[in-house]
């Protein structure tokens, strides 16, 4: 489904953010990526759906080249593709439900969506998205009366409303607290598993990424150098990955693993 091939980024002034990256990931899979701030985890994540462009090699979703892919490509190929952010980009001022609906924004005409006139079978598949996240009870308050891990909650939501084939979660536990943080990785895990969607999900917290990932795929100054069966993962896999020991902050519950 996604396949990278000798991928480079390099960013304007010449910083390299991702360095001939290789990898597949297949349809349903659940994969976690992990690596220090700076790594590329993000611009990884970002080149799958073209927000991030690449400057060499290739990257193909479905079959679709998206290096130099048109506009009109790359909004048919982000109609598929869910995203998930770490600072939740809700619109705070209106309801819940809204904030789903805007997952549905390239499945209907711009005029339904700016004057608030969604069919009723696009508001009946928001309401199932906050179901499947258990928050559907809360769909006509607004969302900044929310706390902080349903308000990423929504933002699951929003992106299943789309529909998708693919979920990108970039750190998307990285504001909330050890409790907040399981309930949302559960979430993922759920939907992954009894939707048979896609799931990539950048990740710091090891602890996390062991107790929830699959697949593992780490990166370090914008290089692959580790992928494989998270059950293979030791700490001296980790040691590989960040170059040094774990440390509490590498932690979500800021003990040793």
């Amino acid at each position: 489904m996604i396949e990278f091939e000798n991928a480079d980024v390099t960013y304007p002034g010449g910083f390299k953010a991702l360095s001939n990256v290789s990898l597949k990931i297949n349809k349903g899979e659940l994969v976690v990526i992990v690596g220090l701030s700076g790594a590329g985890k993000s611009t990884l994540l970002r080149a799958i759906n073209g927000f991030v462009p690449i400057t060499a090699g290739s990257v193909k979703v479905n079959g679709t080249e998206v290096r130099g892919a048109s506009q009109a490509t790359l909004r048919e190929l982000r109609g598929g593709i869910g995203m998930i952010f770490q600072t939740f980009n809700l619109v705070y001022r209106t309801s819940v439900i809204n904030n789903a609906l805007m997952g549905r924004l390239s499945k209907v005409p711009r005029w339904r969506s700016m004057l608030g006139v969604w069919p009723a079978a696009d508001r009946e598949i928001a309401l199932q998205s906050l179901e499947r996240v258990e928050i559907v009870e809360k769909a006509y308050i607004r969302a900044s009366n929310l706390s902080g891990g349903q308000q990423q909650r929504v933002g699951i939501a929003r992106a299943l409303a789309q529909q998708p084939q693919i979920l990108l979660a970039d750190e998307p536990v990285a504001s909330l607290d050890p409790v907040t943080s399981h309930t949302v990785m559960r979430d993922l895990r759920r939907i992954n598993r009894d939707l048979g969607i896609t799931t990539i999900i950048n990740l710091h917290f090891l602890d996390l990424a062991r107790s929830y990932g699959r697949r593992l795929i780490g990166l370090r100054d914008g290089e692959l150098v580790y992928d494989g069966d998270i059950a293979d993962v030791d700490d001296e896999t980790f040691r590989g990955i960040y170059g040094r020991a774990v440390t509490p902050d590498d932690l979500k519950e800021g003990a040793e693993l």
